[in-house]
């Protein structure tokens, strides 16, 4: 599977409540890992068993050694579409309060870096069965998007907001997930073509919707301890699902919500992946 777009390096620091203006607080807990809407459905995808190939732009600044290491030890191949590149990686700034596992992000993404250079991407297509792409490069996912559709393979689209790559890019897109904060301007989304349209909303159902019909799926009801990268997580297990399993719109919908659910229960940007590996091995012997 292949997923294009943004990575970052996550500080992420866990505390008992989250601090007052002018406050310094001691945190519990500090980890660093690669982050990014494409980089956690990468994470999650190999977490699931499946090839995840992550398409980014990294360099060579020390940060970014940090994603490298971590992506590496989760199995993730990473193609760096930048690897001369000097300046830092973006880095997010991360608190999670430890009573309800809410977090607060400050962080700066891929909008101010330079458009990459793309070389030809066929290479990367071998065996690949879906795309995903979170829009971070607006050059690397229509790029993307173009070859995958040429090649008949599904896009998806994570789309947490609007961006103005958009315009170009969902014409291509199969399927479009989205938050509920995303706003489209007109036409629809269907009106530009995309075939299925599913908008997911925390722990309220997730909504879906194609020309034919439309429907809710309600999200499992689990003890939140960590709701970091948790959309991130759902998005990656919906492309695994859309490329690796049979069955309707609601069929994928709910394994990405009880993937999802997994990840929230554990603490940490990564302890979940072996858990989520689990609960995969057990979805598919209870097929057989």
């Amino acid at each position: 599977m292949l997923l294009a777009g943004l990575c970052t390096v996550d500080v992420v620091q866990r505390v008992a409540e989250f601090p007052e203006p002018s406050e310094k607080v001691q945190s519990l807990q500090v980890d660093v890992a690669a982050g990014g809407p494409a980089t956690n459905a990468a994470v999650t995808v190999a977490a699931l068993g499946a090839e995840a190939i992550l398409l980014t732009a990294l360099g060579t600044h020390p940060l970014a050694a940090l994603a490298r290491a971590d992506l590496e030890a989760c199995g993730v191949d990473l193609v760096d579409l930048a690897p001369e590149r000097t300046q830092a990686p973006p880095v997010s700034a991360v608190v999670v309060r430890d009573g309800d596992g809410e977090r607060t992000v400050v962080s700066r993404n891929a909008a101010a870096d330079k458009p990459l250079e793309l070389p030809d991407l066929a290479p990367v297509f071998d065996r690949v069965d879906a795309v995903l792409v979170d829009g971070h490069h607006p050059e690397l996912a229509l790029a993307v998007a173009e070859e995958a559709r040429a090649r008949e393979v599904p896009v998806i689209l994570d789309a947490g907001s609007w961006k103005p790559v958009l315009d170009q890019l969902l014409p291509l897109v199969h399927v479009a997930a989205c938050s509920a904060r995303f706003r489209a301007p007109a036409p629809s989304l269907a009106e530009r073509g995309v075939s299925v349209t599913i908008t997911t909303a925390g722990p309220e159902p997730v909504a879906w919707s194609t020309t034919e019909d439309s429907g809710q799926v309600p999200v499992p009801l689990v003890e939140a301890r960590d709701t970091l990268g948790a959309g991130d997580v759902w998005h990656g297990a919906l492309a695994y699902a859309v490329a690796t399993r049979e069955g309707a719109v609601a069929d994928w919908i709910g394994y990405a919500n009880a993937v999802a659910a997994e990840r929230v229960r554990h603490v940490g940007p990564r302890s979940w992946t072996g858990p989520v590996g689990e609960l995969a091995k057990s979805r598919e012997e209870g097929v057989r």
